[in-house]
């Protein structure tokens, strides 16, 4: 990494809940810039290690960098302010708000302004402009006034993902952005992905093989909470271990 810190650093993380270790000494490193991908059956702990990185869930053991600083006990907000962001598996969104008014409350999230509970959002003009800005670059500009109940599915992902990138993120987590969607719809987000800042790190969980090895140039394969490979994509997708348990060959 040419002596850059970087982007996360996880070392020995691990997370039990009770007789369970869903996630179990995950050690890696993921340089700025790089697109990795996190793979491996149901089970294998991947949301769980979203959620420890996110601050959402505290580790039982082990140590978690974001940039350089130590956030293995830092709350998830930290987290954000140092320019991490994520999406999830299932939809959260406010249903009976515009796709507008959704983007215009992340814009708010990491300013002061979140704070400034009677003052009208309509006096922070470039609120708007960022907004407006984020739903465009993922397609959804001609639809920032519809109410986001009236949105498709995949409508609804790409507004997910707007949401997380109106913070201008340094490291964006995408919980399966593919899950759900339709095949049209699915090559639509994967494109959409492939347009990300380069200069942002970016770790996917993919079920989808095929989107998985498009967006990224790294895969790290979870199996009961460990690692047990990890590398360049060409390289993971030829391991006899990885096809014997995550593609189901002998």
């Amino acid at each position: 990494m040419n002596g850059a810190a970087a982007a996360l650093s996880l070392a020995g993380l691990s997370k039990e809940f009770g007789g369970l270790r869903a996630v179990d000494g995950v050690s890696l490193e993921v340089a700025p810039g790089e697109r990795r991908a996190i793979i491996g059956p149901n089970g294998a702990g991947k949301t769980t290690l979203f959620s420890l990185i996110s601050g959402e869930t505290r580790p039982s053991r082990g140590r978690i960098s974001l940039f350089g600083r130590d956030v293995t006990r830092s709350s998830p907000h930290r987290r954000a302010g140092l320019g991490l962001a994520r999406t999830y598996q299932i939809t959260n969104l406010f249903p009976r708000l515009t796709a507008l008014e959704n983007c215009l409350l992340a814009v708010q999230a990491l300013t002061g302004a979140k704070f400034h509970l009677h003052r009208a959002i309509r006096r922070y003009p470039a609120f708007f402009e960022r907004a407006r800005a984020v739903l465009a670059a993922v397609g959804l500009g001609e639809q920032a006034d519809e109410v986001v109940r009236n949105l498709s599915h995949g409508e609804q992902r790409q507004l997910e993902v707007a949401l997380a990138l109106a913070g201008s993120p340094r490291l964006l987590l995408l919980d399966e952005p593919t899950a759900g969607l339709s095949p049209a719809e699915s090559h639509a987000m994967t494109a959409l992905l492939k347009r990300l800042d380069p200069a942002m790190t970016v770790l996917v969980i993919e079920h989808d093989m095929d989107v998985a090895f498009a967006l990224t140039d790294r895969i790290t394969v979870l199996h009961y909470g460990k690692v047990v490979a990890d590398g360049l994509s060409g390289e993971v997708k030829a391991n006899a271990l990885v096809q014997e348990i995550y593609l189901g060959t002998s």
